[in-house]
């Protein structure tokens, strides 16, 4: 049951991520393993392709270094500050 689970999880986030949206996971997630450590607060995959703040659900993300999208554009640790979307989960 569980690896259903985990495949139904990953075919939607699969088709989320082509809408521009990336979805929350935990770390042990098999979701999880195709998100960026940049980003430890929300699923977004590390480039390619290169994102911009308006590509993503979230604004106000924690944003760790390398910061691969440089959605942390004056270097606070907080990206995408004013992008018009909901504030990341925290």
């Amino acid at each position: 049951m569980r690896s259903r689970v985990l495949l139904l999880m990953a075919s939607f986030s699969l088709a989320v991520v082509t809408l521009g949206t990336f979805l929350v996971a935990s770390p042990g997630d098999s979701v999880a393993q195709a998100c960026s450590p940049s980003y430890p607060n929300v699923c977004i995959p590390p480039p390619p392709p290169d994102l911009d703040c308006e590509e993503i659900a979230w604004s106000s993300i924690e944003v760790l270094p390398p910061d691969p999208h440089a959605f942390d554009t004056d270097g606070d640790g907080v990206g995408c500050e004013n992008n018009g979307m909901p504030p990341a989960p925290t």
